[in-house]
């Protein structure tokens, strides 16, 4: 079962003078503040002029270092409900935000649209409440994802644009970092990269869902998966999945309501840890029929490396690969 809301809601732009809630959907803030970066996240937050709250429950922490699902649900909840607040970004992923989806309260996220941003774990929030309200929300940084001293742009522009613009378009960088940035801020490794790889030329325009691969896919099946026909599919995964877990939950998803009518498949950069190569991931494209017909591409700036760029989920994307070269662009309006 899917939902397809007629709507789509765009949120108000952010702005200097706005206000941001932190929640923790999934782990809490004590599992971050060990390695207290919270200097470099007030900087950047009072630079874009950004005021900055915290939810009530943010610092409870259980044995999975997270905290109730309804102290989760309370903070969410309260974020939206609270006439002051602009916006909601999350602490940082996790595993578990997808328990809050069958209490979450969809009027009173749908009467109250806000920008609401995060990645990872976040995946299932961000796409389930697209799908069940209309509200155009972002894969993208985190709160503690502020917190990196050096190499955090164009994270930032991106975030920025992504929040505060109705249009931008991506210029893929040469240069990642995959490393515990977090743990030890002086000692970092950049990594070079050959840009993005095109696993099959072509060019699409369609409907942004996507994120974390593993987490959207536990929607499937449910009342809070979108319908994917149609779309620009972008999918990544961390370091802890290989090559085989990747290619059997991207065949699953490609089995979902809609996925026979993709526009086009984009995949966000692995951690080196993982090893995935681009022949392996050719291999692994070349194996679906449904993908021949369509651009998909890899090895872009998103996902759990550095840097990285915001989804708009709901939104629109247009992609356009040729040879060695990607083109792609985001807009918030369907009708452009």
């Amino acid at each position: 079962m899917t939902t397809s809301p007629r709507k789509i809601v765009i949120p108000a732009r952010l702005k200097a003078g706005s206000t941001i809630r932190v929640i923790a959907p999934s782990c809490s803030r004590t599992f971050v503040m060990e390695f207290d970066n919270s200097h470099w996240i007030n900087e950047r937050f009072d630079r874009l002029g950004i005021n900055v709250t915290f939810g009530a429950h943010v610092d409870e922490n259980d044995d999975f270092d997270s905290s109730s699902i309804t102290s989760r649900l309370a903070d969410l909840h309260d974020a939206f409900a609270d006439p002051t607040v602009d916006g909601i970004i999350s602490v940082i992923g996790g595993f578990n935000s997808n328990e809050l989806l069958p209490y979450l309260n969809w009027e009173l996220i749908a009467a109250n649209p806000k920008v609401f941003c995060g990645y990872s774990d976040f995946t299932a929030l961000a796409n389930a409440i697209h799908a069940r309200t209309g509200l155009l929300t972002y894969v993208g940084a985190h709160w503690s994802s502020f917190g990196m001293r050096d190499h955090f742009e164009p994270t930032g522009q991106w975030f920025r644009q992504a929040t505060h613009e109705l249009e931008w378009s991506i210029e893929h960088r040469q240069e990642f970092t995959d490393d515990l940035w977090f743990m030890n801020q002086d000692e970092r490794t950049v990594h070079t990269t050959d840009g993005p790889w095109v696993l099959n030329a072509g060019s699409a325009r369609g409907k942004v869902f996507g994120g974390n691969l593993s987490t959207l896919g536990l929607l499937r099946g449910g009342p809070s998966m979108p319908d994917l026909a149609g779309s620009v599919l972008f999918v990544e995964e961390d370091g802890a999945v290989d090559i085989n877990e990747f290619a059997r939950s991207l065949a699953a998803l490609l089995q979902s309501q809609g996925a026979d009518q993709l526009a086009g498949l984009a995949i966000g950069r692995f951690q080196v840890e993982s090893r995935v190569t681009r022949s392996l991931l050719e291999q692994i494209v070349a194996k679906h029929p449904q993908l021949d017909q369509i651009p998909v591409v890899a090895n872009l700036d998103f996902g759990h490396t550095s840097p990285m760029f915001t989804l708009p989920i709901g939104g629109v994307a247009e992609l356009s690969a040729e040879g060695s070269t990607v083109h792609l662009g985001f807009a918030h309006h369907h009708d452009r």
